[in-house]
């Protein structure tokens, strides 16, 4: 049998060894692909791009590597199997090089961290940080040059053609790295059968209280279960409380392990499980020759064009399941998560129990406008920022936006103003560059049915503002939002900004019948645009108003310092005092907690 794995990096890499070491170990034939973040690995599991994927989760040096947590709960990935692998650093330079002529080390920022002694021996030569291990030593290749050296396994040199200057770099032999290896919870090959030992990892907050974490503890103890890892960081926008990152020993099925969680549950503000997995039993793996290695034998890099490998790439190669459901929409149906989610962008979380505010320009017009709006919106409530720099109008002659510079300008800010921004990408082409500024993606109306946009928007993992069709049923709605879970991004808010009917006194119809449909058919959050839906600015109150009486999760409004002056949108874009009265009255209405299946 053959499996697909996905790792962070490019041949070389300390990820891709311990999926082929893993695969090995049980007889499975694997076929390695390279992406360029641990975010792009989450993604394409959770798209079911491949089977199982390797993410780091501790450094026996540096300690927990919070993100590999963060991802497994952000994706919902279940966790198969932790595997240890000692990280054994060689030094690797060009055929023919000497460790003297060495003047600049490419290395991974953990490995940096672990081998400090070494690279203080090196009076001549500087550290640079490098993605990964693999790309480390394939630059060395492809350089060169002998003054430059890579931090990496043995087995990059053998990929890439390099000798070994020096072994043994790590401050101590015994260093190790610890990873997960996880799969989506969609996945229908059948999982590995469970060994015998097993850990759970679950990650849970507590007020700041005297005696919270105690009382936590306690019933771990009292059901004679092990706490083999704990560790904490502060909770986001909650002061002083924290979160803790937490293994034990055993499975969730264990009735000790399940009776000490819903202690725990009593105690903590939040529990999230990871799951149970097996534990690593024995020495941890290692890159060289031996019986319990990953031996030279058993390592093959994928067959490339290039002697050196690719790019780390998005894995694009889609691969449709077969998904056991009664649902048209198997990942967006409520049933799949009847409790509901939650979207963070940045430190803003939509769909928490909060009534979020976004608040901006139809349209970026300039730095002092943006300046200017991002101030007033905050002031009165707002907590993120929108704002277009790629506009498609109706008319090819009315403003399109400022493009690129709009992007920028918008992106200025929000940094200033200390918002997560939101802004339309109209291309594929845009997506990339898009998500390195701004927070959120959104897809507007006129794009809801660009099957190919939303499939790039759901490989990127970025959080996405999905606005409802302008003739779009809430079928089609759901159906759209399917397309961007199915290629791994669960990150997405819809949006009711009102549909074309054959009512003309209002720009649109704004239908907010469909903010409870959604809610109970549906477990991603809704927000409304009142704006769009009325187009007639001394109407978006009573529709504001009627939006968060309903259910919603949030508005969206668009805010102007001259209504009258704006480049488009100008009947319907609020002034500053408009706006503000709104949030003050908005702020009088209970926000909607009811469960979404008993009429929310």
């Amino acid at each position: 049998m053959e499996i697909s794995a996905v790792y962070q990096g490019v041949d070389g890499a300390y990820s891709q060894l311990v999926l082929q070491g893993w695969a090995a170990g049980r007889g499975l034939a694997v076929k390695t692909h390279g992406a360029s973040t641990y975010r792009e690995v989450a993604a394409a599991l959770a798209g079911l791009r491949a089977d199982v994927g390797a993410i780091p989760i501790e450094n026996a040096i540096v300690g927990t590597v919070r993100e590999g947590y963060d991802l497994l709960a952000e994706f919902d990935l279940e966790p198969i199997a932790e595997v240890l692998l000692r990280t054994d650093h060689r030094l690797l330079g060009v055929r023919g090089g000497s460790l003297e002529d060495v003047r600049e080390v490419l290395a991974h920022p953990l490995v940096i961290n672990e081998c400090g002694r070494f690279l203080s021996s090196l009076p001549h030569a500087r550290a640079i940080p490098c993605e990964d291990t693999g790309i480390a030593a394939r630059e060395v290749a492809r350089g060169g040059n002998g003054s430059i050296a890579a931090l990496a396994p043995a087995s990059a040199a053998r990929i890439y053609d390099l000798d070994e200057l020096a072994r043994d770099c790590a401050d101590d032999p015994r260093t190790y790295s610890r990873f997960i290896l996880v799969r989506s919870r969609l996945n229908t090959v059948d999982a590995p059968a469970p060994g015998e030992k097993r850990k759970t990892s679950l990650i849970f907050s507590l007020p700041d209280a005297p005696g919270t974490l105690a009382r936590a503890l306690a019933h771990l103890d009292a059901n004679a279960v092990n706490l083999s890892k704990l560790e904490s960081k502060p909770l986001l926008g909650q002061g002083s409380d924290h979160t803790f990152y937490a293994d034990i020993d055993g499975d969730v099925r264990d009735a000790n392990v399940a009776t000490a969680l819903g202690g725990i549950r009593g105690v903590a503000r939040s529990v999230t499980v990871l799951g149970s997995y097996d534990a690593h039993v024995g020495a941890p793996l290692e890159d060289g020759d031996g019986p319990s290695s990953l031996g030279s034998g058993r390592f093959a890099p994928d067959a490339r064009d290039d002697k050196f490998g690719d790019k780390p790439v998005r894995i694009t190669s889609a691969r449709v399941p077969r998904i056991e459901t009664n649902s048209a929409y198997p990942r967006v149906d409520r049933m799949s998560k009847p409790d509901g989610t939650f979207v963070k962008v940045d430190d803003v979380t939509i769909g928490d129990g909060t009534f979020t505010i976004i608040a901006g320009p139809c349209s970026v017009e300039s730095r002092e406008q943006m300046v200017a709006t991002a101030q007033a919106v905050k002031a009165a409530g707002a907590v993120m920022m929108r704002g277009g720099a790629f506009k498609p109008r109706p008319s090819p002659y009315a403003f399109q936006g400022l493009g690129w510079e709009g992007v920028d300008l918008l992106a200025e800010a929000g940094r200033a103003a200390g918002m997560p921004t939101v802004s339309e990408v109209m291309t594929i082409d845009q997506v990339e560059r898009m998500t390195n500024s701004i927070s959120m993606l959104q897809v507007g109306a006129r794009n809801m049915q660009n099957f190919d946009l939303l499939k790039a928007v759901g490989r990127t993992g970025h959080p996405v503002l999905l606005k409802r069709g302008l003739s779009a049923t809430i079928e089609e709605l759901l159906a759209a939002a399917e397309y961007i879970l199915s290629e791994g991004n669960p990150h997405v808010v819809l949006c009711e900004r009102g549909i074309r009917t054959f009512e003309t006194a209002t720009r649109n119809t704004l239908d907010l019948s469909a903010v409870p449909v959604l809610r109970e058919r549906t477990h991603l959050p809704v927000i409304v645009d009142p704006s769009h839906g009325v187009g007639v600015r001394r109407w978006i109150m009573p529709m504001a108003r009627a939006a968060k009486a309903a259910g919603a999760h949030g508005l969206i409004l668009e805010v102007h310092p001259n209504p009258p002056e704006a480049k488009s949108d100008k009947e319907q874009a609020l002034t500053f005092a408009d706006f503000a009265a709104i949030v003050e009255e908005l702020d009088a209405i209970p926000t909607e907690r009811m469960h979404a299946r008993t009429g929310a």
